[in-house]
């Protein structure tokens, strides 16, 4: 596509930072960048009519980890390290908190809860055993205990009869909270430019060159905030994993509140404008979720729906309204890859799932980075 010379005059020339991917670290990342240099010329670029990947599709969790999640941690972490990752998702949740207002994401923190299916006596009773200890090692982050137990009062089924209650976990609403933050990067006098790939990217001693499918342009600084579709242009310890969720459509009288996990937090589900919202079952198929492709498969689809009747709504009709999928960036290690890949090209990817969390914190990190 031959561009005009006004387009090239007002939106690709004398480009200081070029960020790939509109995301929440993309955009917390361009924020930062123009509070620390508030003259400079930043372009965001987005694949996607909307933020592609895991921001726009997210469950609305704002959560930091269960019970089971974080005693699985354990066994590839340090105690330090796994202090320090739910100390990150603690204060990223409370930076978006700040950043955006509890108004404009619609946060609610109705709690957490993890469940355990009744042929999960031996995780059961891990978990009960290590409340105390996990309890402790938080302890310093939140100054009082985390988790407690419950009793099964939302009347779900086949399942134990305690729930692990986390008081602190709390709910937002996704496209709220996305509209919000592109909203605030326009105001900020940053461009996104939308449906735009990058193809590839060449790099010499004093900037970047950067080849999409519409335009070549150049750029002082380029950084990478693709999450689970960096494996495109990094060499890093990244892979994507797929996440499908559906939703009901609207239940009268809905009783449950409250963001849920189940099966070492493969399974999520929560309220949302009086319906459930449910994702998960990737461990039904580790390699075929590891893509980019944003599809749907009826061996998780058909799980999902089998534990809305059997678990979630068992004595309660619902009707399935829509469905989609999203893609995160998964690694061996829960720490998010933050670093600066060569001269002048850098990266934050690797959220682990949890970007909601550390989305905001780590797109900060990014852009100081950047300096």
């Amino acid at each position: 596509m031959a561009l005009s010379y006004w387009e090239i005059k007002s939106w690709l020339n004398n480009v200081d930072y070029t960020i790939v991917g509109s995301g929440i670290v993309g955009l917390n990342c361009a924020l930062q960048l123009k509070n620390n240099n508030p003259k400079a010329n930043i372009v965001v670029l987005e694949r996607g009519i909307l933020p592609q990947g895991a921001s726009t599709k997210n469950a609305g969790f704002a959560c930091f980890g269960s019970v089971s999640e974080i005693l699985e941690d354990l066994k590839s972490h340090t105690e330090d390290e796994v202090f320090n990752l739910v100390k990150k998702r603690k204060e990223g949740l409370d930076l978006l908190r700040q950043n955006l207002s509890d108004t404009n994401i619609d946060y609610k923190q109705f709690g957490g809860y993890e469940l355990f299916n009744n042929n999960d006596q031996e995780l059961y009773e891990i978990c009960l055993s290590k409340k105390d200890y996990v309890n402790s090692l938080l302890e310093p982050i939140f100054q009082e205990p985390v988790y407690s137990l419950q009793s099964n009062h939302f009347k779900f089924e086949n399942i134990k009869s305690n729930y692990m209650y986390n008081q602190f976990e709390g709910q937002i609403d996704t496209g709220k909270m996305m509209k919000n933050l592109l909203f605030k990067v326009q105001l900020n006098g940053i461009k996104i430019l939308n449906n735009i790939s990058v193809e590839n990217y060449l790099e010499s001693n004093t900037q970047v060159e950067i080849q999409t499918n519409h335009f070549t342009f150049k750029t002082k600084k380029l950084c990478i905030a693709t999450n689970g579709f960096a494996k495109q242009f990094l060499d890093e310890v990244v892979k994507p994993a797929r996440a499908q969720v559906l939703i009901t459509k609207p239940i009268k009288d809905l009783h449950i509140k409250g963001t849920f996990h189940l099966d070492k937090g493969y399974y999520y589900f929560r309220n949302i404008d009086n319906r459930i919202l449910l994702g998960g079952g990737r461990n039904l198929d580790f390699k075929g979720e590891e893509t980019t492709v944003m599809a749907e498969t009826d061996l998780i689809q058909n799980k999902l729906e089998e534990l809305l009747k059997t678990t979630i709504l068992p004595s309660q009709s619902f009707e399935v309204e829509h469905r989609w999928s999203g893609i995160m960036g998964v690694g061996n290690q829960k720490k998010p890859i933050v670093k600066q890949i060569s001269n002048h090209v850098y990266c934050g990817v690797r959220l682990g799932g949890m970007g909601v969390a550390i989305g905001s914190s780590v797109g900060i990190d990014l852009a100081n980075l950047m300096g």
